[in-house]
């Protein structure tokens, strides 16, 4: 067992995992961002096409795959061994990586929106696998740690995929470099994967319902029969929510609130991102290894007024017109109320990091082994559920004329909403876990 979470790197039961997981989080942010920037610098230019639209239509082709296949997905996992399941789809993502790189350069926005589609599905068939397969790996006491350190992986791994794909694409031969290292890269993870130990799987008997819609169904039922399970997984749901809300809506709050460049929107995000890696690290040592909520309603509470004072904060800069000259990174700095806003923004994401690393910890080992998967399943049907209904509504409110200053505040204060709900099971300790 081990006390410290960075001791887990020095293990094989977790480094391949940790390594794999994040390689593929840095390629698939990679494409995204690289798609975004061609079709809105360059495509809609050039072809005349509607950027806002397809931009869009791209958020939404990737996240469509988590309602179509998690049931399948998270089944799969559960009747199969998950280290033969990751070096399977590890080695399809080397495949894809090929035929992504080569829509670069096609020009094609169709074909570049179905390979966003086709990255959705091998994520969605990853998730309930990297999730399953710590409990296995992992003893009670390392889960928390070995969350933390997935999630620290995953969102640093977003960073620099996003700012790789949306800084190099458009240089010279950028495109070529972009497909080359997504290349390299599925490679690099393939061959981490071959040192994952296997993972037997809890229901080797499972019959795969190919039915996407009453399994999908089905998956739901289970994780709706346990109050436990359902209040993690629903707060869960909302810490992805909201962050996609605040994180979509920078590069407009950049340019029309602080009045500063897109260097500045770069920084924002990378400040959010580090801040929840933070957050995330911080779980196991204040909880000790223990698998617990208690953190949550605090840390939701302290997210909340993090967005008050954002808004606090912001409203008090004088408005940016079309014709107002941006700010620089080096300018930005400069003024202290920046760094309030900065402070703001990272505190919401350290207690966002506290908030969700120790609920997935509680899902993992509440969860029957040989459902676990299925119920990660469900979570991440839950996920995009959420996600897609929190953009809306920021859709909704922006389309109202609603700031958005207006749209943190709306978020801010929901958020209460589920930092009284976590109360509930905030004092609940999760039972032990089959780990090793």
């Amino acid at each position: 067992m081990e006390n410290s979470q960075f001791g887990l790197l020095t293990k094989r039961r977790f480094l391949p995992l940790f390594i794999t997981q994040a390689l593929g989080a840095f390629d698939d942010n990679v494409l995204r961002n690289a798609i975004a920037i061609l079709i809105t610098f360059h495509l809609a230019v050039k072809q005349d096409l509607n950027a806002p639209l397809l931009v869009t239509v791209a958020a939404a082709l990737f996240i469509a795959p988590f309602f179509l296949f998690s049931a399948l997905a998270g089944q799969l996992a559960d009747k199969y061994d998950k280290g033969s399941l990751v070096r399977a789809i590890k080695l399809g993502e080397l495949g894809f990586a090929i035929v992504a790189g080569a829509s670069l350069f096609t020009e094609n926005a169709a074909f570049m929106l179905s390979v966003l589609f086709l990255s959705g599905t091998l994520a969605t068939f990853f998730g309930p696998i990297k999730y399953g397969i710590l409990p296995q790996h992992l003893n009670e006491r390392e889960l928390v740690g070995g969350n933390a350190m997935v999630e620290t992986g995953t969102f640093l791994a977003i960073l620099l995929g996003l700012l790789f794909g949306g800084l190099v694409v458009m240089t010279n031969h950028g495109i070529a470099i972009v497909a080359a290292t997504m290349v390299v890269t599925a490679i690099a993870g393939y061959l981490v994967a071959l040192a994952i130990p296997k993972a037997p799987p809890p229901a080797p008997d499972l019959k795969i319902d190919w039915n996407l819609l009453s399994a999908t169904q089905a998956v739901l039922a289970y994780a709706f029969r346990d109050r436990v399970i359902l209040q993690a997984m629903l707060c869960i749901s909302w810490f992805w929510a909201i962050g996609a809300v605040f994180l979509a809506q920078f590069p407009s709050f950049t340019r029309l609130v602080l009045g500063a460049d897109e260097a500045v929107s770069n920084l924002l995000i990378a400040a959010f991102t580090v801040g929840i890696a933070i957050g995330s690290l911080l779980c196991n040592r204040l909880l000790r290894g223990a698998i617990s909520a208690r953190l949550a309603p605090l840390a939701g509470l302290a997210l909340t007024l993090c967005a008050l004072d954002l808004v606090w904060a912001s409203s008090g800069l004088p408005p940016a017109g079309p014709q107002t000259r941006l700010m620089g990174f080096m300018d930005f700095l400069s003024t202290i109320q920046h760094w309030r806003v900065m402070a703001d923004l990272t505190g919401m994401a350290i207690a966002g990091g506290l908030f969700v690393v120790p609920l997935y910890a509680l899902m993992q080992s509440e969860s029957p082994p040989e459902l676990r998967s299925r119920i990660i399943a469900a979570a991440n049907i839950m996920n995009a559920l959420f996600m897609a209904a929190a953009t809306g509504l920021a859709a909704a409110l922006i389309g109202a004329g609603i700031s958005i200053h207006g749209v943190f505040l709306v978020f801010g204060l929901i958020n209460l909403m589920f930092t009284v709900s976590v109360l509930s099971i905030a004092g609940w300790r999760g039972r032990a876990t089959a780990g090793r």
